[in-house]
């Protein structure tokens, strides 16, 4: 009697365990691994907005837009504009004037209209140097990583190196290395 109840209970609980084991839809990623290749969530898309502020007239409100944007909607650009120091409105508008200067001496060697593709290339040539242990090619193991190693730079070395050659440098975290 007793034992039999107490049997079925625990059965039923199995099921039910077993059962909410699988209410995950199949292929879906969760947040901790991500399958290879997944995008994942892309945390810089989520721009807070504006606080929504009482206007001083409601005379003055621009004239609605259907679909396009409205005051308390957030402008990145421009934001990183005035927050880098420049003049709010500036963002994409050509070369301000009085930067034409500093913009013609740095292009005074020219200016490479296939930088980027001459720079993947270069990138590919160096990673496919860098071929790593079979394991990894089998798998498509990101190598980035060990292909740039030799061109890391030692902040910590480099700091001392400065330090040693008299110049004042800026302080910085301890060396992580060295504790």
């Amino acid at each position: 009697g007793n034992g039999t109840a107490m049997m079925r209970t625990k059965l039923a609980a199995l099921g039910m365990a077993l059962a909410l084991a699988g209410c995950g839809a199949p292929g879906e990623p969760d947040l901790v691994t991500l399958p290879r290749g997944a995008d994942g969530p892309d945390e810089f898309a989520i721009v807070p907005g504006r606080p929504l502020e009482q206007p001083e007239s409601y005379a003055v409100l621009p004239t609605p837009t259907p679909g396009g944007a409205n005051l308390a909607d957030p402008t990145p650009l421009g934001d990183a504009v005035l927050a880098l120091g420049g003049r709010p409105g500036a963002a994409g508008g050509g070369i301000p004037s009085a930067d034409a200067g500093l913009v013609s001496y740095a292009a005074r060697r020219g200016v490479d209209p296939a930088i980027r593709s001459d720079l993947a290339a270069a990138d590919l040539a160096v990673r496919r140097g860098a071929r790593g242990r079979f394991l990894e090619r089998l798998f498509s193991v990101n190598l980035y990583n060990r292909a740039y190693e030799r061109f890391a730079l030692d902040q910590y070395a480099e700091l001392e190196r400065w330090r040693r050659a008299g110049v004042r440098t800026p302080s910085a975290p301890p060396d992580p290395a060295r504790r």
